[in-house]
């Protein structure tokens, strides 16, 4: 078992699911995450496994201590998931949810580019059955659409492959940090200039960054997990965008450019996320503004900024998931996510509101939560940058966090207004896997040492190695100032009627680029080329009418070629043909 890829027992599991029915599907659907994480843990420390093909050498398994941080919380992810979707009878779901996992899983433990090549695409052509699982006509375009991006990144991957192949003779990936006078450097970083070292690092970059969901490259993300099936978005919301993060803590470390591109990445979706009448719409943004916490900690590239990254994206992906659950559930029974028409569920939904008001306090970085543990790595490699700009942005970019995600999104689902919309409470699966994700919220926020121990850098608080402290005065008090105030903000805004109303609009982000203005483009330049073929068309046809008139002019019975010709007339042209033949022929 030692020689088999992590993630792919649920690979492998899932092809069987469609021959199994009712409750024994179900139960064998809970055991494959439960049987896939024992045969990871059980894989010895730094475990490597070789592969001859050719005159490359591949390694399908690669285990470290970066790898086992996304391992172990794809595990937990997956599990919750399936737990979340079990009252779901849909083959195609529970088949493509499994086998994206474990394709997402497997690529995290891939020590060469192939293999990461491979199952990072076999994870989108999974993920894309999720959306399309939903079976209508707007499901199918977000779908087409959400799979071309995806595919044009995967392109993108593979010829940087070839070219790094062509140029270093290996196939390995990311296997060694190197070390500078404070930064790690990943495999595909210049020491020197702290950019991508040659041409196909930057295509990797670009791939990753779709991936990842960088500016004006983001838009499938808020596109596409929106259009998920109830359960599916779960299962989105966990895999794509971290798997891509992982690729950029292992290849791209202290990149400078990551981060400007992960400080514009926390600041934009606040602007869309506070207008945004979707409620998991909302959550893409926000999910947007997480995503770039964790690139400025891969471009800062200290052990503590890469601590800070692992950290967010263990905990992002439960707390994440989590409000993605709570949406889920109301959508679920009410059949709309859209703040317009929601507002009052505390009163039917009680303890999906609870769980929504965890997962909003973990995002938030409230004490006591996950998110207040794992974020404040990040917040600290950022101040000790002495980048006063880095720092003042990333505390803006929290404060936006705590009004779209803290507060936006459980007020207006389940307070506000009482839109008189009187339901079941989510299904009891649905609140068990929001129970499990809930539980994990609170106690990584009180106990936050097993998260610690997992992270590939021992956690210091200084130089001088000492103990990190999370629950100090100082950062206990600066955490409560940036929460109290920016509630109060919104409370002041909402109570004066000055905060954006909740309107079923459609807000125009940058995709309005190729939604829009790109096929209006195409159709212009079709118009254009077109008038100019018919033009080209209609000169043609003239020249050609012409030299047609012309011919009937001289051959017609009017013509001088058609009238008859004298005895005289024939033989005289008879000569001169004759003598023009001698000339030739003589020549």
């Amino acid at each position: 078992m030692n020689s088999l890829p992590p993630g792919m027992l649920l690979i492998l599991g899932a092809l069987v699911i469609p021959f199994l029915k009712g409750r024994t599907q179900k139960v064998y659907g809970l055991l494959l995450p439960v049987f896939s994480a024992m045969h990871m843990v059980n894989l010895p420390p730094d475990h490597l496994v070789h592969v001859q093909m050719f005159d490359y050498v591949l390694t399908p398994i690669r285990v470290d201590k970066l790898s086992l941080v996304w391992g172990y919380v794809f595990h937990l992810a997956v599990l919750v998931s399936i737990i979340y979707q079990l009252h779901v009878k849909d083959k195609l779901q529970d088949v493509a949810g499994i086998m994206y996992a474990g394709a997402a899983i497997t690529a995290v433990f891939a020590g060469d580019v192939v293999t990461l090549f491979i199952f990072s695409e076999l994870a989108a052509v999974a993920s894309a059955f999720l959306i399309y699982a939903n079976r209508n006509t707007r499901s199918a375009t977000v779908g087409t659409r959400y799979f071309i991006i995806q595919m044009v990144a995967g392109v993108l991957m593979l010829f940087g492959i070839l070219l790094w192949v062509h140029e270093t003779q290996s196939l390995d990936f990311g296997a060694t940090y190197s070390s500078g006078d404070w930064q790690l450097y990943g495999m595909f970083v210049d020491p020197e200039s702290r950019m991508p070292v040659n041409p196909a690092a930057w295509l990797f970059l670009i791939a990753f960054g779709i991936k990842a969901a960088f500016p004006f490259l983001h838009n499938w993300l808020q596109d596409s997990y929106p259009e998920g099936t109830v359960t599916g978005t779960v299962f989105l919301s966990a895999f794509t965008t971290k798997l891509a993060i992982y690729a950029l803590a292992r290849s791209f470390a202290g990149a400078d450019i990551l981060v400007p591109i992960g400080l514009a990445m926390t600041l934009f979706p606040i602007f869309f996320a506070v207008i945004e009448n979707d409620l998991r719409k909302v959550l893409a943004y926000s999910l947007n503004n997480q995503l770039g916490f964790m690139v400025v900690g891969v471009g800062l590239g200290t052990q503590l900024a890469l601590n800070g990254a692992a950290s967010h994206a263990f905990a992002h992906i439960i707390y994440k998931g989590l409000l993605f659950m709570a949406m889920g559930a109301v959508l679920f029974r009410t059949g709309t996510v859209k703040a317009s028409e929601l507002g009052g569920l505390y009163k039917s939904m009680p303890l999906t509101c609870l769980f929504c008001i965890i997962g909003s306090l973990s995002i938030s970085g409230f004490p006591i939560f996950s998110g207040f543990v794992t974020k404040s790595l990040t917040l600290s490699a950022a101040f000790d940058t002495h980048q006063i700009w880095l720092f003042a942005g990333l505390l803006v970019a929290s404060a936006g966090v705590v009004d779209h995600s803290g507060i936006k999104i459980p007020f207006f689902a389940f307070f506000a207004h009482d839109a008189g919309r009187r339901v079941k409470e989510a299904p009891l699966n649905m609140l068990i896997a929001m129970g499990i994700a809930a539980f994990s919220c609170i106690f990584i926020g009180i106990y936050p040492e097993p998260l610690y121990a997992l992270l590939p850098f021992d956690v210091q608080a200084d130089a001088s190695g000492a103990a990190w402290q999370n629950y100090t005065a100082s950062h206990i008090v600066t955490s409560l100032q940036l929460l109290l105030f920016a509630a109060l903000g919104f409370a002041v805004l909402y109570r004066n009627g000055w905060y954006p109303s909740e309107l079923p609009a459609l807000n125009i982000d940058t995709d309005v680029l190729y939604r829009k203005v790109l096929p209006a483009g195409i159709r212009w330049i079709a118009r254009i080329g077109r008038k100019g073929i018919d033009g080209a068309r209609a000169k043609a046809l003239g020249i050609i009418n012409g030299f047609i008139v012309w011919i009937r002019g001289h051959h017609s019975p009017e013509g001088i070629m058609g009238d008859p010709w004298s005895i005289g007339a024939t033989a005289l042209w008879a000569a001169v043909l004759l003598g023009i033949y001698l000339i030739m022929a003589y020549l």
